[in-house]
């Protein structure tokens, strides 16, 4: 089992995106109840602009729109401590956003409770490892080994 001080700061939405939004949000509305949760800015949602450089020019030019939410949260618990959380994902819900921000603070600063935002890391961290093997099995089996190719001597029959 990884303790969330095993993997940095910058995979755990990745780890926790990886499981179903519903159980991200159960885990953080159970973390709210323990703690003042104020938004620091509104959680928002909308499209982001995906900028590339043109190889030949180097001008920039906008590939596509993604979606994007933000949240920035600070925690507070009775003692007067205050942490803060935040999350950006690839994604348009500006509440998984939020929860995102929440067990991200949580967890960050080892707040009581931040076991259940660990132990969500370790499933997510799971459910990474599953998805990667089933990708490297289907790349596996549609791999195509092109040694074979012009290896026989053909003649041509022209006539």
């Amino acid at each position: 089992m990884l303790t969330h001080t095993d993997l940095p700061r910058s995979q755990w939405l990745r780890l926790w995106t990886a499981l179903p939004a519903d159980r991200v949000r159960t885990a953080a509305d159970e973390l709210s109840k323990r703690y003042v949760v104020e938004d620091i800015e509104l959680p928002q949602s909308g499209l982001g602009l995906l900028p590339l450089n043109d190889g030949a020019l180097g001008e920039a030019y906008y590939l596509g729109e993604i979606p994007l939410a933000r949240a920035h949260v600070r925690i507070a618990d009775g003692a007067g401590k205050a942490v803060e959380g935040g999350a950006i994902i690839m994604d348009d819900r500006a509440r998984l956003a939020r929860s995102l921000a929440i067990l991200d603070g949580v967890l960050a600063a080892g707040l009581p409770g931040f076991e259940t935002a660990r132990t969500l890391l370790n499933e997510g961290a799971e459910k990474i490892r599953e998805i990667t093997v089933d990708r490297q099995k289907l790349m596996a089996a549609t791999r195509v080994d092109f040694s074979l190719l012009g290896t026989t001597d053909e003649e041509d029959d022209d006539a």
